[in-house]
């Protein structure tokens, strides 16, 4: 059966235009009307490569392909960066699906639908169930953000007695800090001014500090681990200081440039540079079961799902003035109350 439906793409001029994708259905694939998507920097990327946009979806499904057993019509489901694994790879075959090089992801496969869009057609394996207690304006975002600091927080000798710090209180940091308080962990939150410094600890940071025109920063017991959510590099001469012997060091957000950093630092005090992007699988669908049950939520501006929903969506992320994930929404979907 052939399905058309409605996806938003980039231009090489950056303009946001409407267009229509026809798929059929494989015997492994889901067709998933689309509710919700969030707006991730990302997609900022993409914009003028002229492909379907979007990779943090949520919707409900509407029809199954004929061998997919793990779905139900009316399930609420989502999807995020990765569309498709090998599934035999030693990458897949340990738990590690996401360094499979066979992988097909956003911005590298599909590049006819996303989750701009009114309906999707995604293979059964790259969904995920989302709980009736989660409403999917605030799932939507998790299918990228929050899976990625769950990820770095829960894949690499992260402990719930650690010192966590996270520069940057944004779209990933204002997540980081919800996932790491709930963890246990004693979480430092930086951001440049004083301006978001109520929000960090309402989300859970036990301390927070201003980095805008410090030269040192006192905070108490060193660092275990820092997370960095920041668009650009941070000043490494400020922050490296503040770790302890042995820390690990998260480079979260995508940057083309080089990573420069202070070299005998990082030898005399053995600090680790931790490479991570998004979750495994399981580690995906930990990281919803985890956010249902201790009710984390990002903190989300709505924006309509439709080509000046999506421009000026995208113009308020770029501006820097998005608190703190953009989410679209299709017109006369039904919003679920927070339970």
């Amino acid at each position: 059966m052939s399905i058309t439906y409605t996806v938003f793409k980039g231009t090489p001029e950056g303009k946001i235009i409407e267009a229509k994708n026809t798929r059929e259905i494989l015997p492994n694939e889901v067709l998933v009307k689309v509710t919700h998507s969030g707006i991730c920097g990302t997609d900022q990327h993409y914009k003028t490569s002229g492909m379907a946009l979007g990779h943090e979806g949520a919707g409900i499904v509407e029809k199954l392909g004929a061998s997919v057993t793990d779905f139900a019509k009316g399930d609420s489901v989502g999807w995020g960066y990765t569309h498709y694994t090998c599934g035999q790879c030693k990458q897949c075959l340990s738990g590690h699906d996401s360094r499979c090089q066979a992988r097909g992801q956003y911005g590298f496969a599909n590049f006819d639908q996303g989750s701009f869009a009114s309906h999707g057609i995604w293979r059964a394996d790259a969904l995920f169930k989302i709980p009736s207690t989660m409403p999917r304006e605030y799932a939507a975002p998790l299918m990228c953000g929050g899976a990625t600091v769950h990820a770095a927080l829960t894949q690499f000798d992260v402990k719930p007695t650690d010192r966590v710090g996270i520069i940057g209180v944004g779209g990933l940091g204002h997540l980081a800090i919800q996932f790491a308080a709930k963890m246990g962990c004693d979480v430092v939150a930086f951001s440049s001014t004083n301006s978001k410094e109520k929000e960090a600890l309402s989300l859970g940071a036990g301390a927070f500090f201003p980095t805008k025109d410090q030269t040192e920063i006192a905070v108490g017991e060193k660092l275990d681990h820092l997370i960095v959510t920041t668009s650009a590099q941070p000043n490494w001469g400020l922050f490296l200081p503040l770790l302890a012997p042995g820390a690990t060091v998260f480079p979260l957000t995508v940057d083309m440039g080089e990573l420069r950093i202070p070299y005998m630092a990082l030898l005399g005090s053995q600090i680790r540079i931790q490479g991570t992007t998004v979750a495994d699988r399981q580690v995906h669908r930990e990281m919803i079961a985890f956010a249902d049950r201790h009710k984390i939520f990002p903190v989300i501006e709505k924006f309509e799902m439709s080509v000046d929903g999506i421009t000026n969506a995208m113009q308020k992320l770029s501006d820097g003035k998005m608190r703190y994930r953009g989410v679209l929404e299709t017109k006369g979907v039904e919003v679920l109350p927070v339970r």
